[in-house]
């Protein structure tokens, strides 16, 4: 009986030293991920929020407008909701580097430097983006690019308190973006600080199947424009590389029309929602200062922004097609399931979710939470759930199993 309950209790032992061994092992194996594909950054555990200066004011930006920015997102509260990064698009810099090969900071528009600005950004709890281009020049010709300058700038960036570098694909000599990007990743790596990399090259070579190891985010799409058609687009082109998403690197179909008026309250309800599932950056692209109440309203929906933010990181899929009418949904930590119901048809629709479709066992019992009427519906869903959705809008909810 001894010899019998002394292996028992060396056979516990032995299974829980493995098991606590296993933990450790799986622990390190997630750090080393992070480490070996992250610049060593360790950013973007969860999508970048904040705000981007072109879709709104193009190459109208002067360093007034950046500082009121910083002041609108916190005094809206948008800062406490995630949007954090300020970020500098095209056309803040002189044509010509100094006479020791620096980017100089236009001295019209940006007159007391971006170092400046830069603090004062920080002083606001916020972070400060900056844009470059990996060519000779920018996309608007009006400044120059960082192709043959990538270490110089790099330290630049960094001296200056910079937090976000998106790199653009314009100008690029005919050299292929696999062989540009990594160079600016290095020097990135050297500069002495942890700066946010967004690769910016519109899909050009299918960046989602190489860029975990060049940035933390990567467009799949070209450019985005306040329209349906060209929302809805993009967010189609994103969705074919969704196995690639994960924590620490992003699709990103572009950057939020929300609020410059070219489409409906339910479309943009819509592009919020498919962003925000497919764990897309949500980078603002409207006027803060004098934002409407409605484009508040939709940005400022903290139960779509925490799918988004979800920290399982993983971006949602269409599971269901059926002519105009789609199902989008992917899981979220907690044993949760987030859920678009789509409708792209110009008529109101009946659509219908079966749980097989979604990664939810059959005959389970779920609770529905309607994340834009903020209500949790009273009757649990049995199989499936079926909602009557408008033309060119969407029901969006986080579904939970009970039994």
């Amino acid at each position: 009986m001894g010899r019998k309950i002394d292996h028992e209790m060396v056979v516990a032992l032995m299974t829980l030293l493995l098991s606590s061994l296993a933990c450790v092992t799986a622990s390190r194996t997630h750090e080393e991920y992070f480490r070996r594909n992250l610049l060593a950054n360790d950013l973007a555990r969860t999508p970048p929020m904040g705000w981007n200066s072109w879709n709104h004011f193009y190459c109208q930006i002067n360093e007034t407008v950046i500082r009121e920015t910083a002041d609108a997102l916190v005094s809206t509260g948008l800062s406490k909701h995630g949007y954090e990064y300020v970020n500098i698009d095209d056309c803040w810099a002189e044509l010509h580097r100094d006479d020791k090969g620096n980017l100089i900071a236009n001295k019209a528009t940006f007159p007391s430097g971006i170092k400046a600005l830069a603090d004062y950004v920080h002083s606001k709890g916020l972070k400060l983006g900056i844009y470059s281009d990996a060519g000779l020049y920018t996309c608007s010709k009006k400044m120059p690019g960082s192709l043959g300058h990538e270490f110089q700038d790099a330290k630049t960036f960094a001296s200056w308190g910079i937090d976000y570098l998106k790199y653009d694909n314009c100008n690029n000599e005919g050299i292929k973006p696999t062989d540009r990007y990594p160079i600016m990743t290095r020097a990135l790596m050297e500069a002495g600080r942890p700066i946010f990399f967004s690769l910016c090259e519109w899909g050009d070579m299918h960046p989602a199947l190489w860029g975990a190891k060049v940035g933390n985010s990567w467009r799949t799409t070209d450019d985005i424009v306040d329209k349906w058609e060209s929302m809805i687009s993009r967010a189609d082109q994103n969705e074919v590389y969704a196995d690639y998403a994960r924590p620490g690197g992003w699709n990103d179909p572009d950057m939020l029309e929300i609020g410059n008026g070219g489409m409906t309250k339910d479309e943009y309800i819509v592009h919020f929602s498919l962003w925000a599932i497919s764990k897309a950056p949500l980078l603002l692209g409207f006027d803060v200062r004098n934002m409407t109440k409605e484009a508040l309203e939709i940005v400022s929906n903290k139960e779509v922004i925490a799918v988004n933010q979800d920290s399982l990181g993983v971006q949602a899929k269409k599971v269901r097609m059926e002519g105009s009418l789609e199902i989008w949904a992917g899981p979220l930590s907690g044993y949760r399931v987030a859920v678009v119901l789509l409708n792209r048809h110009p008529m109101r629709m009946s659509i219908t979710a079966n749980w097989d479709d979604i990664g939810i066992p059959p005959q389970s019992l779920v609770e529905a939470r309607d994340l834009w009427e903020h209500k949790t519906l009273k009757r649990p869903f049995v199989d499936n759930m079926t909602a009557i959705v408008d033309p060119h809008a969407c029901k969006m909810y986080v579904l939970k199993p009970k039994s």
